[in-house]
């Protein structure tokens, strides 16, 4: 016999009490609230109670005897009133925005809709089509972390399911999931790249879009959330949400964290005329921007229908216990926050100084994560590179568009690519930031594929059903001579050379390195540059080829193995000329220091470039020639008390060692030599 008496306001969600549950939530402007019981199918509400109503908008329950497992929703009741932005309609089996799990699929239909197109209430039930919450409490996470610095952290960005679905030395039924990245075959590959990080794409629930599902398409990436608190079930391999705080753990225990890809700014409830799933249900206002004196209009700084309410507490306390509920439960190590300009919006635009990027770096369990920013939105001053401040990092598109104009050959880069290379103090300086706040990418899961960066011109994204419109126009690619698939030797060595030639850049530049899962094997997605929607093998790493052992990926390890046996690359600060320890020189051709003149050479497309620590004596020499013919160098003078040995370079040429004063730097290549002197340590 079920009992009920009243509960507790705080805190919100499900908790044990006794043999049963406390139940709270908060919806403010509501006139009665009901929690819904369903059988262990989820098919059958069994019972509908009223909750008690506290004061500041919170309402509660105490449920006995209840266990964990049981599956629930809520129906709110209110004035429904469009034009003051008010859509309450108890026929709307609504989501707990504080459940940690659920049970069943979420299916499209009509039912799910506040209103029909007409602005009539749809009366009509929408609890067949929905999941359902379901209790469940996980314990905190217990394990040591692996605590990596800035300076030592490489990031590997990738997709749950993408990253392993198609390895064959994964057992079947655990390809594409979340066990998946902590099996054996798929860490000893990035460990072996020199990977200390793994960024996911979003693991909080979320559900495809109607326009995507009525053209036969799914949602892949996951920027459509559904739940803050749920990790996205279709990667479980059972129904257990324990298996995320496994994966989390065995990671940790091969000294790789794990950071998460958030989607703040929006949810899956989308327009005004959108679903009623959860939060629109509650109360639209507290949770959803709208427009000032149009309470029925939503801002929609998203391009996804609408802009979460982060101004409102009740809405900033979900974000927050949201993001503490990953560290403290999950186990995560930091958060990449989608959008991450809109958290900090409020009426007057960007405010580096909103209350929740203060409640984010005061918080005692928050303030030791990773927290990185996606700097923009397609809002009023949505661009905003450079204006977090410590500890955020932040993703530097500039890096990415910089070091991709270079390599295509355009004119007139260099200046700018320094600026990139040192670590772009022209963005991160002002506000008391240094290198190690950039995120230096390029290529991400937006965007071109580095095998497509040199192979595709043009954007080919037919199979999104847009008619090619959607996604990036302007991509700075070259295509080496031929659109697309080519079976020229001649093309494809190139093609290999040239994402040698970035990646190189990208690790040998001051920041920290992010790389795109794919990269280390030449991962194509056919030209495809906003495959959001492509749950096939064009986003699904094709694991035959990096199993043969890629070029690309000894590349990669190679690489990284000489970045980390110097210190120059772990300053946490810009160096200036006079700087007592560390030094930077720019260099010509002939071997001499760089002129104003030198850097206005617009036709100029190599950079010359030593990085030098004077009290370990080392240093480190990074020749990049753009230029379409020989490059004849004049090796300058070693900086520190030391002789350039070669290191590693994208050329076929052969070179003595150490090198000759003078070389022929062949065209589209990249050189590093490095000078230590052990004894004058």
């Amino acid at each position: 016999m079920i009992k009920s008496v009243r509960g507790v306001p705080k805190p919100l969600g499900p908790t044990p009490w006794q043999d049963g549950v406390n139940f709270a939530v908060y919806a403010p402007r509501a006139s009665s609230v009901l929690l819904c019981l369903f059988d262990q199918s989820g098919h059958s509400e069994v019972a509908r109670i009223a909750c008690v109503k506290h004061e500041g908008g919170f309402w509660s329950i105490r449920v006995s005897p209840l266990n964990e497992g049981a599956l629930y929703g809520f129906r709110v009741d209110g004035p429904y009133e469009p034009e003051q932005g008010l859509f309450f309609n108890v026929n709307k089996l609504l989501l707990d925005p504080y459940a940690t799990d659920l049970h069943g699929e979420f299916t499209w239909s009509e039912r799910h809709f506040c209103h029909m197109p007409l602005g009539t209430l749809n009366i009509t039930d929408n609890a067949i089509d929905m999941p359902k919450s379901r209790v469940r409490w996980l314990s905190k996470y217990e394990g040591e972390r692996p605590n990596h610095p800035w300076a030592k952290t490489l990031i590997y960005e990738t997709h749950v399911k993408g990253a392993t679905n198609r390895n064959l030395a994964i057992p079947e039924g655990t390809r594409g999931k979340y066990l998946a990245l902590c099996d054996e075959a798929f860490m000893d590959h990035i460990k072996q790249l020199g990977v200390t990080a793994i960024e996911l794409l979003p693991c909080h629930a979320f559900i495809s879009e109607q326009f995507l599902t009525t053209k036969g398409l799914q949602n892949y990436w996951g920027y459509n959330t559904l739940s803050f608190f749920v990790p996205h079930k279709a990667y479980l391999v059972g129904q257990d949400i324990a298996e995320f705080q496994q994966m989390v753990r065995k990671l940790h225990q091969n000294n790789i964290e794990v950071i998460v890809d958030v989607v703040f700014n929006h949810t899956a409830e989308a327009g005004i005329d959108g679903p009623m799933l959860s939060f629109k249900g509650f109360d639209n206002g507290v949770y959803y921007r709208t427009v000032e004196g149009k309470p029925d209009a939503y801002i929609n700084d998203t391009g996804c229908g609408n802009t979460i309410n982060i101004d409102h507490p009740a809405t900033l306390r979900l974000v927050m216990d949201s993001l503490r509920y990953w560290v403290e439960v999950m186990g995560v190590d930091g958060f990449r926050f989608d959008l991450a300009t809109i958290l900090g919006r409020n009426l007057g635009g960007f405010n580096p100084h909103h209350a929740f990027l203060q409640a984010i770096t005061q918080d005692p369990i928050l303030q030791k994560s990773k927290l990185i920013a996606e700097p923009w939105d397609v809002g009023p001053g949505g661009y905003q590179l450079g204006a977090f401040t410590a500890p955020w990092r932040e993703w530097n598109d500039k890096f990415r568009d910089t070091v991709r104009r270079f390599w295509r050959g355009d004119n007139g880069i260099l200046p700018e690519l320094a600026k990139r290379i040192h670590g772009s103090n022209d963005v991160f300086e002002h506000n008391l930031r240094g290198p190690l706040n950039s995120i230096n990418f390029i290529t991400s899961h937006d965007g071109f594929t580095l095998a497509d960066w040199v192979s595709y011109e043009q954007k080919h994204n037919e199979a999104n059903g847009e008619q090619n419109r959607d996604g990036h126009s302007e991509n700075f690619s070259f295509n080496c001579g031929v659109e697309g698939f080519s079976s020229d030797p001649s093309i494809n060595a190139l093609r290999l050379k040239m994402q040698k030639n970035a990646l190189l850049t990208l690790l040998i530049s001051k920041g920290v390195p992010m790389i795109s899962a794919g990269s280390e094997f030449g991962h194509s997605q056919g030209g495809n540059n906003n495959a959001y929607c492509q749950d096939n093998i064009s986003s699904w790493l094709a694991w035959k080829t990096a199993q043969k052992g890629h070029a690309l990926s000894f590349f990669i390890h190679d690489v990284l193995k000489i970045r980390r046996q110097f210190s120059l690359f772990s300053n946490p600060f810009f160096v200036h000329p006079n700087h007592p320890r560390f030094g930077v020189n720019w260099y010509t051709e002939s071997g001499e220091l760089m002129n104003q003149e030198n850097w206005h050479e617009s036709n100029r497309k190599w950079l010359i470039c030593a990085l030098l620590d004077k009290k370990l004596n080392q240093a480190v020499l990074i020749v990049l020639n753009a230029g379409d013919s020989l490059l004849n160098l004049t090796l300058p003078s070693c900086p520190v008390d030391a002789t350039w040995q070669f290191a590693i370079s994208t050329s076929n040429s052969n070179i003595t060692l150490p090198p000759q004063a003078n070389l022929q730097i062949e065209a589209k290549s990249s050189w590093l030599f490095t000078a230590k002197n052990e004894e004058l340590k």
